[in-house]
C-alpha cells in the first residue's frame, strides 16, 4: 500500500473513532438524566404509560396565550413543577405516548425546559415554554400535560398531549384552558396586523402595531365632520349597555371616502389611538386577504375594530368590469365576514375608499354593513390654513404667509400642505439659517410652477383648480 493509502486509512479511522467517541459522550449524558417514567408513576400513584393521551392542536398565534393560561392553572397547585426531557432532536418526532414507550431504551429522561421568545404586544416579549412537561393536581386529579411550540424544522403543530386517570378532568382543563387563554389573551385590546414585518414583534404573521397617539387637534376636518364619526365610533361604545337593553344593534360599519389625501388614514389613526384598550386589526393591501380571519379576531376579542384601507379593492361593484372579468372573491368574504358576526358584537368595520363610486351596493347600502358614510373632502382655505400652521407649529412663519400659501393652494391637499411646509425648512436649511416667510413662499412657488405639475399630482390636486 502506498504512503497515500495508508495516510487515507488513518483518517478514515480517526474520522470513525471521533464519531463513536461522540456517540459514547452523547449516550453517556442521556443515561445521566433522571428517568421521567418513574417520575409519572409516582405523581399518578400507577403506571403512567397505562393511561389514554388527549392531545390538543394549538394555533401558532396562540401560543402564548396557551402558555400564560396554563401557567396560571398549574400555579393553582403549589406543589406544581415543570420538567424539561432530555433526548435531542428525536423529542420532536415523538408523541408523549412514543416517549414512554422508548423510556426502557433510556430515551426518556429528564433534561433542561425549552424556552421560545415571543411578542406579547409592540415592546414585550414573553419566554414561553416551548418543550416541557407539566406535572400539577387538577380538581382533586393528578394530570400530566406536555407543552411544545411548533417546529417548521421539524414540520410540527404547537400542541398540549395532556395524561390524567380522569377522563372528565381531561375535558373540564381543556375547557377552562381554552377559556382562560381568551381572557387572557395577548392580542386583546392590541393593535395588530397580518404584515409579518420581520423587523417588528411579529407572533406568526400577526404583528403588533404601537397604537397611534393623534389629538383631535391634529385632524383638520369641515366643522362636525369628526364629532360625527366619532360618536359612530367611539361614543356609541360608550352607551353599549343602554343599546343593548333596548335591543339595538352594536355591530356596525363607518365608510370615510373622499379624494386621495385628504386625510382619511389620518382620521382613521386618531379614532384607533381615542379608543385605548380596544383591539384594532388594520388591513390594507395584500393583508386583505385575511379579510375573515381579522373578522374571527374582532369577534373574539371584541370591543373590537376592524380598519380596510382602500376597501375598493376587494369590494368593487359587481356590475363593473373586474381585473377577472368578474368581482373579487374577497368580497364575498367581507360581507360573510361583516354578515356572520351577531347584532350585539361590539365590532367596528371602518372602510376607507378614494372610489366611493366604485363600491358594491350591497356594502353600501345595507345597514349593519355600513350604517354612516362620510365624505373626507378636499381642505377649504380655511382648512388649508388650519393645515399648514399645523405642520409649522415649530416653525416662526407668520399669520399672512401662511394665508397667502393657503391662497395659492386651492385644490390641494392635506399632503400638500405638509410637502409645502417641508420643503420650506428645507429651502432654509440648505442657506445655514432658520425658515422664514420668503422660504415658505418660495416652496409655494416651486409646487405652483408648471414644472412641478406632476409633484402637485401625486400630493393632491384637483385639475379643475387650476392648481
Amino acid at each position: 500500500m502506498t504512503d497515500t493509502g495508508e495516510m487515507q486509512d488513518d483518517e478514515l479511522r480517526n474520522a470513525l473513532g471521533r464519531l463513536v467517541r461522540q456517540l459514547l459522550k452523547e449516550d453517556q449524558s442521556e443515561q445521566r438524566g433522571t428517568p421521567m417514567l418513574p417520575v409519572l408513576d409516582a405523581h399518578f400513584g400507577q403506571p403512567a404509560d397505562d393511561l389514554p393521551v388527549v392531545q390538543e392542536s394549538v394555533d401558532a398565534h396562540r401560543v402564548v396565550d396557551i402558555d400564560i393560561a396554563l401557567a396560571e392553572i398549574a400555579g393553582r397547585d403549589p406543589e406544581a413543577r415543570l420538567l424539561g426531557i432530555g433526548g435531542g432532536d428525536q423529542r420532536h418526532h415523538s408523541s408523549l405516548s412514543d416517549l414512554m414507550a422508548q423510556a426502557e431504551w433510556g430515551r426518556f429522561r429528564q433534561g433542561q425546559v425549552d424556552r421560545l421568545n415571543l411578542p406579547t404586544g409592540p415592546d414585550t416579549d414573553r419566554a414561553t415554554v416551548a418543550f416541557g412537561l407539566h406535572l400539577f393536581s387538577y380538581d382533586g386529579s393528578p394530570v400530566a400535560v406536555l407543552q411544545r411550540a411548533g417546529n417548521s424544522q421539524y414540520h410540527s403543530q404547537a400542541r398540549l398531549e395532556l395524561l390524567t386517570p380522569t377522563p372528565v378532568v381531561a375535558s373540564a382543563l381543556l375547557v377552562e384552558l381554552r377559556e382562560l387563554a381568551l381572557a387572557r389573551s395577548v392580542v386583546r385590546g392590541q393593535v395588530i396586523s397580518f404584515s409579518g414585518n420581520p423587523y417588528e414583534h411579529t407572533l406568526s404573521g400577526i404583528t403588533f402595531v404601537r397604537r397611534p397617539d393623534l389629538s383631535a387637534d391634529r385632524v383638520i376636518l369641515p366643522d362636525g365632520t369628526l364629532d360625527q364619526v366619532r360618536a359612530h365610533v367611539v361614543g356609541l361604545a360608550e352607551h353599549r349597555e343602554q343599546l343593548q337593553s333596548k335591543g339595538q344593534h352594536l355591530k356596525r360599519g363607518v365608510l370615510l371616502y373622499g379624494p386621495p389625501g385628504t386625510g382619511k388614514t389620518h382620521t382613521v389613526r386618531h379614532l384607533v389611538g381615542a379608543v385605548p384598550g380596544t383591539t384594532v386589526v388594520l388591513l390594507a393591501g395584500t393583508q386583505m386577504g385575511f379579510v375573515s380571519a381579522a373578522a374571527q379576531i374582532a369577534r373574539a376579542h371584541q370591543p373590537a375594530i376592524v380598519v380596510l384601507e382602500d376597501c375598493d379593492l376587494i369590494a368593487e361593484d359587481r356590475e363593473q368590469m373586474h381585473y377577472g372579468g368578474g368581482p373579487s372573491p374577497l368580497l364575498f368574504t367581507l360581507l360573510d365576514a361583516m354578515d356572520g358576526l351577531d347584532a350585539d358584537a361590539d365590532v367596528v368595520f371602518l372602510l376607507t375608499t378614494n372610489r366611493a363610486e366604485a363600491l358594491e351596493r350591497a356594502l353600501a347600502q345595507r345597514p349593519g354593513r355600513v350604517d354612516l358614510a362620510v365624505e373626507i373632502p378636499l381642505p377649504d382655505e380655511e382648512a388649508r390654513r388650519a393645515l399648514i400652521a399645523l405642520y409649522a407649529a415649530e416653525v416662526d412663519f407668520s399669520t399672512a404667509a401662511v394665508e397667502d400659501a393657503a391662497a395659492a393652494a386651492a385644490g390641494t391637499t392635506a399632503s400638500y400642505a405638509k410637502e409645502l411646509v417641508r420643503r420650506a425648512v428645507l429651502l432654509a436649511a440648505m442657506d445655514g439659517r432658520e425658515p422664514a416667510d420668503e422660504d415658505l413662499a418660495a416652496a409655494t412657488a416651486q409646487l405652483q410652477a408648471d414644472g412641478a405639475s406632476l409633484t402637485r399630482a401625486l400630493l393632491g390636486t384637483s385639475p379643475s383648480d387650476g392648481a
